[in-house]
């Protein structure tokens, strides 16, 4: 098997790249996220992943577009589906494409280590693109190792995100906090 494993950031790639070299399987890494922003963000993760690869001694091949006109463009009618109708999409899209290329065989991406992500629709998706090229998909329910990895990345002392990526998820990472605020300062103002 020739694997390249789209990556979103090197804390989610951890516990995969483990998993996959004790099965035997040495994947090349595959950076490719329009969908991150702001770009402080996009460097940050990028940068990190440049770093851990690296250190772990693994192939990895970054793919630089930072996106954000072609994301809000692409998001901006459906911001309730943006995951499955542009991010996962996109991503996937570009990582079969270069491994056609390439001559990888099969895909498949970090993202599947997320308890955040939505695992069903990742691997339909993941499944019909592969087969559009004529590669096979690697479906693997890496959350079991989600902890795992997150732990020892912050062993390493990784960047650890706080939010999914695009700037929507960042807003909903504080809409408690948003909603809270609105409410204190509405009653201020009365």
């Amino acid at each position: 098997m020739k694997l390249l494993l789209h990556t979103c950031c090197a804390p989610c790639s951890v516990y995969c790249i483990d998993n996959l070299r004790k099965e035997g399987i040495e994947p090349t890494i595959y950076w490719y996220n329009p969908n991150i922003h702001p770009y402080t963000e996009y460097k940050a993760r990028r940068d990190t992943l440049k770093e851990y690869t690296e250190m772990i001694e693994i192939k990895a091949i970054f793919e630089e577009e930072y996106g954000l006109k072609e994301f809000c463009k692409s998001v901006i009618g459906n911001l309730e589906t943006r995951c499955e109708d542009y991010c996962y999409k996109v991503r996937l899209e570009q990582t079969a494409k270069h491994a056609k290329e390439h001559r990888y065989d099969t895909i498949s991406t970090t993202l599947l280590i997320s308890p955040y992500q939505k695992h069903e629709i990742l691997k339909k998706q993941g499944e019909e693109i592969a087969k559009k090229y004529g590669l096979n998909f690697l479906y693997k329910d890496f959350r079991i190792g989600f902890r795992e990895g997150q732990t020892k990345a912050r062993e390493l002392g990784l960047y650890m995100q706080k939010y999914c990526g695009c700037v929507f998820s960042e807003e909903d990472r504080y809409y408690d906090r948003i909603l809270k605020d609105k409410e204190k300062y509405c009653n201020i103002n009365q």
